[in-house]
């Protein structure tokens, strides 16, 4: 192989793998959306239009937090491992 093809083969496999080397952000750490809050609605000064609402975005409150991943386990952006189901045998015959 040459020089060149050796050269461009390198250079497709760090485009490839886009940013994922160089990410300095830690999954198992507590990022900055996950402290967002809810805020307090709006108060017009009396006078003027209330914007309209019905489309904005409310933060549901949630009462049953999942666990924090370990330092061993994989980031969100890696698929979990699962067994998949046995195949349905009634469907089949």
């Amino acid at each position: 192989m040459s020089l060149d093809r050796v050269l461009m083969v390198v250079a497709a496999a760090a485009l490839m793998s886009g940013c994922h080397l160089f990410r300095g952000a830690d999954c198992h750490t507590r990022q900055e959306y996950q402290r967002a809050g809810q805020v307090p609605p709006l108060k017009v000064p009396p006078g003027l239009d209330t914007p309209n609402t019905q489309g904005a975005l409310v933060i549901p409150t949630v009462e049953l937090a999942p666990p924090p991943p370990g330092p061993k386990d994989s980031c969100l952006d890696v698929p979990p491992r699962y067994k998949p189901a046995p195949p349905n045998k009634a469907a089949s015959g």
